[in-house]
Order: structure tokens, then sequence, then C-alpha cells
């Protein structure tokens, strides 16, 4: 049994990319949908689709022309031990702007930057670059 679904899907994707997996399967919920949207929207994988008995999510990741994985690193911030709450003016900046931070908001999951310019906080879920 897995206790943070989302650390899970961030382990398993960072495991796949070091091995150049062409895809991972992860387990399904609406949370993990919900980020992987926001991955897909900005470029970090290339598609994600339910499986289906829709207890997994296969995730498509995405290689440069050199077989090097587009995501560098993933780090979780807010685990369900420490919370991480951010109002939209200290919504961080990742790797000098080359990386994006995934915040859920009271409007849904979003990027940071995007958090910022609807003048919304939220809980700082985990950072890509």
């Amino acid at each position: 049994m897995v206790n943070d679904i989302i650390a899970d899907l961030l382990t398993r994707v960072r495991n796949a990319l070091m091995r150049k997996h062409k895809f991972v399967d992860a387990l399904n919920s609406k949370m993990v949908r919900s980020i992987l949207n926001v991955f897909k929207k900005t470029g970090f994988v290339y598609d994600f689709k339910e499986s289906d008995n829709k207890r997994l999510v296969r995730v498509y990741l995405k290689y440069d022309t050199e077989r090097n994985p587009i995501i560098r690193g993933l780090r979780r911030s807010s685990t369900s031990g420490c919370r991480i709450y951010l109002n939209k003016d200290e919504m961080p900046i990742v790797h000098k702007g080359l990386g994006i931070s995934v915040v859920s908001t009271s409007k849904g999951v979003k990027t940071g930057a995007e958090a910022r310019k609807e003048g919304v906080g939220g809980e700082l879920i985990c950072t890509v670059w």
C-alpha cells in the first residue's frame, strides 16, 4: 500500500527516466491526473492514458534527440507530514525559469506562474526542472 501517491508518481517517473524507458505505469487518482496534465501542458511528458481497469495511468516520457530526458529533476515539496502553503507572491521561480512548480489551488492544479498570474496561492506540490 502506498501512503503518498504523488511521491510514488514522481519516484516512478524519475526511475523510468534514469533507465530511459518509453513509458511508466503509475497509480491512478484525480490528483495524479491533474499533475500529469500540467506536465503535458508544459511539455515535460508526451501524454498519459488511463488503463482499462482504471487503477493505473500510463505516462509516456519525453526525451530530446540525443535520448536525454527532458525532465532533469523532480522534487516533492509538500508532504503529508509537512504541508507547504504559499500565497501568490511567494511562488518560487524554479531554476531561473527553466523549470516549473506545481501548485494545488482553489481553482485546480496549476503551475506556479499560472497561479501568480491569476492571483491565487495554494499548496506547493512539487517542482520540476
